[in-house]
């Protein structure tokens, strides 16, 4: 058995008793299981048709669906901000893993997600999987390796709220996914397919990751990209620029924050609308830029501008930006025509912005994804 502990935490892992709320495709280990070794906004005017409504028709719910592609795992938080690892008296564990954050949230508020990934054969694979599906997202994608364990996340919480991460993937299971182990028949259901980088940086990953996303193109689906920077992991910072520009073109929407902008520019201002311009490619659809508490920008071949976002008091800023992509890919899914439409656009991001404000209010990335309802709650109160 193996045992992690900080005082006041306690982990022991042993044997998992119940199989995982999952269904068995190719690829799927079967359930059986051993031991394992900003400022304020301004007064908006509420428009719903660029909100999602109710969970609607069978029909509706599986024309929009994401697919979320990538890394799941279990993000340990301090309980305390401002001190360092080793000084932390306790770590609340936390399911978490950028796509599988957007996949959650999408979910959450009303949409139809899916995630494809692999974790480990362990007790900790079983409770992502299980995680899921309480929250709705289909979850058959999802694969098991016995001979690797699900990936952990130590993340150090500054005063501020910011993050600081120590990784431990050595290697982890959703670095083992292969291409024969993908539901492509997943893929080609969906109406959007999103992905970071992460599951670029190493093989058979990177393969797989290559072979879901051109199975997506080839059948109409739309592309959505979040590089979702994570310097430790990559070999290095040239390995890690090359590895995230590799995929740039193939996407329809991206979505940057400034300091990943600064980073694959090596310094550059990412304020200067001609240096973010640099990273519009001719078939992209819809570029955006997150800045936080102070909302985002957005590009189009047609329009661009700033959407503010909403001030709130950051406790853990962990999943704040997956959850701003759940905000707005669940409103692109429902109504493409988003994207040629700069006022209602304005207002699918005020809803995404909204979205990732209530989420750093709350420790941990996947506890932290607000409901419609608590995001609409929240918008309303603004123009009270």
């Amino acid at each position: 058995m193996a045992l992690l502990h900080s005082n006041g935490f306690c982990f022991t892992a042993v044997a998992f008793n119940h199989p995982p709320s999952v269904s068995h495709g190719p690829g799927t280990v079967k359930a059986s299981c051993s031991p394992f070794s900003s400022p304020s906004l301004p007064r908006l005017s509420l428009q719903r048709k660029a909100i999602p409504g109710d969970n609607g028709s069978p029909e509706t719910k599986e024309n929009s669906l994401v697919v979320c592609f990538g890394e799941m795992l279990i993000d340990f938080v301090p309980t305390s901000n401002g001190l360092s690892l080793a000084e932390a008296p306790a770590f609340k564990k936390a399911p978490g893993g950028a796509p599988a954050n957007v996949a959650v949230g999408i979910a959450r508020l009303g949409g139809s997600s899916a995630f494809i990934g692999k974790v480990g054969e362990d007790e900790f694979g079983y409770m992502l999987a299980d995680i899921l599906k309480e929250n709705n997202v289909n979850n058959e994608g999802m694969r098991f390796d016995p001979g690797a364990r699900t990936a952990l996340a130590f993340v150090t919480l500054r005063k501020d709220g910011e993050r600081e991460f120590m990784f431990y993937r050595n290697p982890s299971a959703d670095m083992l996914l292969q291409e024969d182990e993908l539901d492509f028949d997943l893929i080609r259901k969906a109406k959007i397919f999103h992905y970071g980088s992460i599951s670029l940086i190493t093989e058979p990953c990177k393969s797989a990751h290559l072979a879901a996303a051109k199975a997506a193109k080839d059948a109409g689906v739309i592309v959505s990209y979040d590089p979702n920077l994570r310097l430790p992991l990559w070999p290095s910072a040239d390995s890690a620029r090359e590895g995230i520009l590799s995929i740039w073109n193939t996407a329809d929407i991206i979505k940057m924050s400034e300091e990943e902008i600064s980073f694959l520019t090596k310094g550059e201002d990412p304020y200067d609308d001609a240096v973010v311009r640099k990273f519009y490619h001719p078939n992209l659809k819809l570029l955006l830029v997150t800045e936080g508490p102070d909302g985002c920008r957005y590009y189009t071949k047609d329009f661009s501008g700033r959407v503010k976002g909403l001030k709130v008091d950051a406790v853990d800023t962990t999943g704040a930006g997956d959850a701003f992509v759940a905000g707005i890919l669940s409103q692109l899914a429902a109504d493409l025509s988003l994207l040629q439409e700069e006022d209602r656009l304005r207002d699918a991001l005020k809803f995404a912005n909204a979205c990732g404000a209530l989420t750093v209010m709350e420790r941990g990335a996947i506890p932290a994804l607000p409901s419609r309802e608590a995001v609409l709650n929240a918008m309303l109160k603004l123009v009270a």
